[in-house]
């Protein structure tokens, strides 16, 4: 993925349950809620990019369940989703969230890494 986008980057993954997922976000992001995947690039000097994804391993299995995908692929996706983050691609919330070009990339490399 990283060589798709033609960056050098570090990047943790990190499996967390759910209190962990909402108590992160509550902290870094004022939101009171579980989430499935939290990413976090860190200030570097340079254009080194680094940064930390945290993946809610309850909240894929269910999402997994939801699409009818196996919770491998939804794992996948959802580190592909926190990289992308990490490299600073962004999405609207709602009905665009699904056409965004972030979007289409996380598809393209979710598909790729199968």
């Amino acid at each position: 993925m990283l060589r798709g986008e033609r960056r050098k980057a570090v990047v943790s993954v990190t499996l967390v349950d759910e209190r962990q997922i909402r108590a992160l976000n509550r902290h870094w992001l004022g939101r009171d809620a579980l989430t499935d995947v939290i990413a976090f690039p860190l200030s570097t000097p340079g254009n080194a990019v680094l940064g930390d994804v945290y993946i809610c391993v309850a909240a894929a299995r269910l999402q997994a369940r939801e699409f009818g995908v196996p919770l491998r692929e939804e794992l996948r996706r959802l580190v592909v989703h926190g990289t992308l983050h990490i490299l600073g691609y962004d999405h609207p919330d709602g009905a665009g969230r699904e056409r965004s070009t972030m979007w289409r990339r996380q598809e393209h490399y979710v598909k790729a890494l199968a």
